[in-house]
């Protein structure tokens, strides 16, 4: 009997559905599964990591246009919902779904993220590439219980497909005049070689053992997603001062003292978080990887999964603009070049080499705050979670009580690790925390 129930049941639903597409009426967004989404990440972080030039603040931008084209391929799918166009920096417009003109969701934003990996990582290696190929023509089959095809006559699959792609190149026309197009260019590559680092007492220098020219100085000057994020800049660090028990030469001993004996707890924090490019898929990979097992544990609908994503995306994105942009005006010297020239000149950070750009404000501190900002205000503020993003390399899992406690782990992390003060963790988690409290603020909802 129950076996009868189900089928006249599911009988019943096709019915439905037929009788909808036949009146023109589009079935909104969150009917389907996030599976479209989850899947195309699940997909894009570990060939971010793969890919040449993905540097961490390369790859939250990355991160942040696919987020956002997923929302907008499906927002006219979510009723009471509006674009993000009109809102973010010179974004006026993007292509309209037409009304009564029948879309399929899932087919609209699986042609959009397609469209978006190609062009904002075109330089991943070719076996990606072909994977990038491969889930774009395989999801309707992976996926088939969001891909019915009594909703997906082939008038609605080219008009769906049309639809995700002329967006995903909208959205490419305006990325591309924000100022982190083409990092890998000999433009770009010729106006970063010719960035000279101001000099003088507390002054950034290149640091061992690479001793590398700094990286992307000049990031900060990209146009952000959102409008002033400035107002959550830091306070600044303390008075560079080489005098012994000043509050410099304290955080600097602090550095020290920490590497010299660490706890073996601080040392797996510090290798835990490093979240290296070319090893893992960055930091903001890291968070939008946590969020990606959130989004399937929970079984998120395909449109819950569309705004979450963009939100955590812009939120990483301009957190990273915005620390370099305060990292090339501070300019502040690393704990190795301080360390060496007050007290220790034969100390190097054991677990790690410092990276080559500015001091303040750390950069882990600042995105992490922000990406924990923004998925306490989807899940809870106390929600404990488990994160599997270093499962793969023997790391994991590892669990927190809440995103507070491990944004304030990872900003910790680069203390532990010897390559940041502690007023850098402290106020970038600060700023961070800033920044992804106005991605909440982004309206979504028509009022």
């Amino acid at each position: 009997m129950g076996t009868l129930i189900r089928r006249v049941f599911s009988v019943l639903l096709l019915a439905g559905a037929t009788a909808a597409h036949a009146q023109g009426e589009v079935p909104d967004a969150a009917r389907y599964s996030a599976a479209v989404a989850t899947e195309w990440f699940r997909l894009i972080l570990p060939a971010i990591q793969q890919t040449p030039g993905q540097s961490p603040p390369v790859a939250a931008r990355t991160l942040a246009y696919i987020g956002l084209g997923l929302y907008e391929s499906v927002v006219a799918g979510m009723p009471g919902q509006r674009s993000l166009a009109g809102q973010l920096n010179e974004l006026e417009s993007l292509p309209a779904a037409q009304p009564n003109e029948p879309l399929h969701w899932p087919t609209v934003a699986n042609a959009t993220l397609a469209a978006l990996t190609r062009m904002l990582l075109p330089n991943a290696p070719a076996d990606w590439m072909a994977r990038f190929d491969a889930l774009e023509r395989n999801m309707p089959v992976a996926q088939s219980a969001d891909f019915n095809p009594v909703e997906r006559t082939q008038e609605v699959i080219i008009r769906s497909e049309t639809h995700g792609r002329l967006l995903a190149m909208a959205l490419m026309t305006w990325a591309r005049t924000d100022g982190g197009h083409d990092v890998l260019g000999a433009r770009r590559v010729r106006l970063d070689a010719a960035y000279v680092s101001p000099s003088g007492p507390g002054a950034w220098v290149p640091t061992p053992p690479r001793f590398a020219r700094p990286l992307l100085p000049h990031w900060g000057t990209n146009r952000t997603f959102m409008k002033s994020v400035e107002r959550c800049d830091p306070s600044g660090p303390p008075r560079y001062d080489e005098t012994p028990n000043s509050p410099f030469h304290r955080e600097a001993q602090e550095v020290h003292r920490l590497s010299v004996q660490p706890t073996e707890e601080q040392r797996r924090i510090a290798l835990y978080w490093a979240d290296d490019p070319g090893k893992t898929p960055t930091p903001a990979g890291h968070w939008a990887w946590i969020l990606t097992d959130l989004l399937r544990e929970r079984k998120a609908d395909l449109a819950t999964a569309a705004e979450r994503y963009a939100r955590l995306g812009i939120a990483m994105s301009d957190a990273f603009v915005a620390t370099w942009r305060v990292k090339y005006q501070i300019n502040l010297l690393r704990p190795v070049t301080f360390i060496q020239l007050a007290f220790d000149a034969n100390w190097v950070p054991p677990l790690m080499e410092t990276p080559a750009f500015p001091e303040y404000p750390s950069g882990h501190s600042v995105q992490s705050g922000a990406a924990a900002a923004v998925l306490e205000a989807f899940y809870g503020r106390d929600t404990a979670f488990e994160d599997r993003t270093h499962n793969d390399r023997g790391w994991g899992p590892k669990r927190f009580p809440s995103f507070r406690a491990a944004a304030d782990e990872a900003a910790l992390s680069r203390l532990y690790a010897g390559i940041h003060y502690r007023s850098a963790i402290e106020h970038g988690t600060t700023q961070g925390r800033c920044i992804g409290a106005q991605a909440l603020t982004l309206v979504t909802r028509v009022k």
